[in-house]
């Protein structure tokens, strides 16, 4: 465990009282914001390479958004590049705004290129880091960027010196629109060239002796850093620590948490974090380093993940020798798994007013298996498997794997929904027939821990056929759910970060091996559990979840791995409308996309 420092102490102190005695500023009156994003492809060169890259505005992370609480955003997307394109709101609640969620065929069609198109959106109720990407196969390591919060009165902690965006990345030097078509058809071997931090590689890569440039963060003696951390990449958990210094945790996926001390963070794919750090070390200069995680052999292995960044006092602060080499941090293991299990099991929330109440009980239930299994290639009915190159790896919720139905080609989901509901015969396609209910549990239980089913072979064979479906599951408005999400160990044994689109999920357990009703409902936290958009399932162990469906629309639940939501850990959550016009879905804005025009 880390130790508490007494500065750190009395900050955490300072933040408890802060809120517990909310702040009487008044704020700004709301604004409209808006941005233009230019989809565009641009060369870029690293370690040694020149690639063509899909980025926006020809920014690597891409420009942040920066909104006050209740302010209304527009953002419009031109698509100069030559590949479909859709923007998502990550972690965006989008209260009655599925429309511009931004999942291609789930909520919109695609902007194709040469066309444009105007996302809407409302931050209300919403403080913290967030961020937008791309929801396009592999177009996510290169599309993407921070979307950032500010509270209209004052913050629940000391207000800091300054805020600094920190963006963990990946660099690929081969076409990211392959990647995609190689994990399509069943070939998984790619992995990054390089780990980034707000898109710099760092001096530990190099091009012919060359060191790469690496993020400088400047600071003052005694002075407080808001960090905005966003996890971007698409295979890695990463912890991160600075030599010398703690962080203190005060957000998580746009939500306040408890504050807690720590010298090392865990972010997963998809996950955002908010962390003060106090620049209270001897003058100097000290590396943050990002590492990413990777469960441990026999899982299949990649080659490690890590990048840094140097804290840099102010020139001139007493005692510091200028010419010294940065202080490199003491990393974790990167197989330490319990790093990150105790990471998110620090976790609470604050329980200021105004935060959503935890429902005492749930109105349903599923307890959701993760794990991989295959499918024949070709449609055949029985293959070699165990990796056969007669049958394709997939990944499957309740061994399920997630395909859109073929009638999505012409028309999305939620216009499917929205004119079925309404009876009209508006919308054309049939893709509402082809959906597949998400079971209540899957239809073979095993002991889904078993390590001896993690190597390809006999032991594992006769659990890998699967089948491909629209796997959904219908909620009536206002029902209280709850997920247990149990990880498996079925050739891969890595964590699950799911996330939920449009919603924030009430974290109440995680624990180790096999989930157990009887034993482990008691553990539910019901007083302060953390709300989440994206919930990290410890390896080889399980979370247990509770949201409430009150905000109707086709909304996308999926693991946030690349690979995984590619090859089909995915389902679409369809959430009636409410008994008012207020708690209905309203009609597609004018301007949405049409797939044939």
């Amino acid at each position: 465990m880390a130790q508490f420092s007494m500065a750190a102490s009395n900050l955490c102190m300072a933040i408890v009282a802060l809120v517990a005695v909310a702040a009487a500023a008044v704020g700004e009156a709301a604004t409209a914001v808006e941005h233009t994003f230019v989809v565009s492809e641009m060369k870029m060169t690293h370690l040694c390479n020149e690639t063509l890259v899909t980025v926006v505005n020809g920014q690597l992370p891409g420009p942040a958004i920066e909104v006050t609480e209740g302010d209304s955003v527009a953002v419009h997307v031109v698509n100069k590049s030559p590949h479909n394109i859709t923007i998502h709101w990550h972690g965006l609640k989008q209260r009655l705004n599925c429309w511009a969620d931004g999942v291609p065929m789930v909520t919109q069609c695609p902007i194709r290129p040469g066309h444009n198109m105007t996302y809407r959106l409302n931050v209300t109720g919403q403080e913290g880091t967030l961020w937008w990407h791309a929801h396009v196969s592999g177009l996510r390591a290169s599309l993407h960027g921070a979307f950032i919060i500010r509270p209209r009165h004052a913050y629940p902690f000391p207000k800091p010196h300054k805020e600094i965006p920190i963006v963990i990345g990946e660099w690929w030097s081969m076409n990211l629109a392959q990647l995609a078509k190689n994990m399509e058809d069943g070939y998984y071997d790619d992995s990054s060239s390089a780990t980034t931090i707000n898109g710099k590689l760092g001096d530990l890569y190099n091009c012919s002796g060359v060191v790469e440039d690496g993020l400088v963060l400047d600071v003052e003696p005694g002075k407080t850093y808001l960090l905005r951390l966003l996890n971007a990449a698409l295979y890695s958990e990463y912890y991160v620590k600075i030599a010398g210094h703690e962080f203190t945790v005060v957000g998580a996926d746009a939500n306040y948490v408890r504050p807690f001390t720590t010298d090392v963070l865990a972010i997963g794919p998809g996950e955002t974090l908010d962390a003060l750090v106090v620049a209270n070390a001897t003058p100097g200069k000290y590396y943050m380093v990002a590492v990413g995680g990777q469960a441990p052999k026999p899982d299949i292995q990649i080659p490690e993940t890590r990048s840094r960044a140097t804290v840099r006092y102010a020139i001139g602060a007493s005692n510091g020798d200028e010419a010294a080499p940065p202080v490199v941090p003491e990393m974790p293991d990167q197989h330490d798994f319990m790093v990150s299990f105790n990471f998110h099991g620090n976790l609470s929330s604050p329980n200021r007013t105004g935060s959503p109440p935890v429902p005492a009980t749930a109105d349903e239930s599923l307890f959701v298996v993760l794990r991989m299994g295959s499918i024949c290639r070709g449609g055949r009915l029985s293959c070699k498997r165990s990796g056969s190159k007669e049958s394709i790896i997939v990944e499957t919720m309740n061994n399920v794997s997630f395909q859109l139905p073929a009638a999505a080609a012409a028309t999305p989901l939620l216009e499917e929904l929205y004119y079925d509901n309404r009876g009209n015969g508006t919308a054309v396609g049939g893709g509402l027939d082809e959906l597949y209910t998400l079971p209540d549990r899957p239809a073979k239980p095993f002991n889904y821990t078993d390590r001896a089913l993690i190597p390809w072979g006999p032991n594992e064979a006769w659990l890998e056929p699967t089948e491909k479906a629209t796997v959904a599951r219908r909620f009536r408005h206002g029902t209280v759910m709850d997920i247990v999400f149990q990880n498996a160990a079925m050739m891969d044994t890595d964590n699950h970060p799911m996330h939920l689109h449009g919603h924030d999920m009430f974290v109440l357990a995680q624990g180790h091996d096999n989930y157990d009703a009887v034993r482990d409902v008691a553990r539910y936290n019901l007083v302060d559990p953390p709300l989440k958009n994206t919930v990290l399932v410890p390896r080889l162990g399980w979370a247990a979840v509770r949201f409430v469906a009150d905000n109707p629309g086709v909304w996308y639940m999926h693991c946030h791995y690349e690979l995984h939501v590619s090859i089909g850990m995915a389902a679409v959550f369809v959430i009636e409308d409410g008994p008012t016009l207020e708690s209905a879905l309203p009609p597609p804005p004018l301007d949405f996309p049409k797939c044939n025009q």
